[in-house]
C-alpha cells in the first residue's frame, strides 16, 4: 500500500499491486486494473519511488523471517 494526495489534498492510500497505468496530463493520474482512476498530486516518478520502496520493505520483511 502506497499513501498519495488526491487533486483536493484528501489523503488516498492505494493498493499499488493494482496499478495499471499511469498519465500525466498535467496532473497525474492513475488508472487501476478495476477501471477506477484517481487524480492525485505526486508526481509520476514520486508515485514509482513509493511503490519500489514499499516492494523492497516486503521483501526485506520477508528475508528476515
Amino acid at each position: 500500500m502506497i499513501r498519495v494526495t488526491r487533486i483536493n489534498h484528501s489523503p488516498l492510500i492505494l493498493n499499488s499491486d493494482l496499478i495499471e497505468h499511469m498519465e500525466t496530463t498535467p496532473d497525474t493520474v492513475i488508472s487501476l486494473t478495476n477501471g477506477q482512476k484517481y487524480v492525485v498530486l505526486e508526481a509520476a516518478e514520486d508515485i514509482v519511488e513509493k511503490v519500489v520502496d514499499f516492494r523492497r520493505r516486503l521483501h526485506s520483511e520477508i528475508k528476515l523471517s
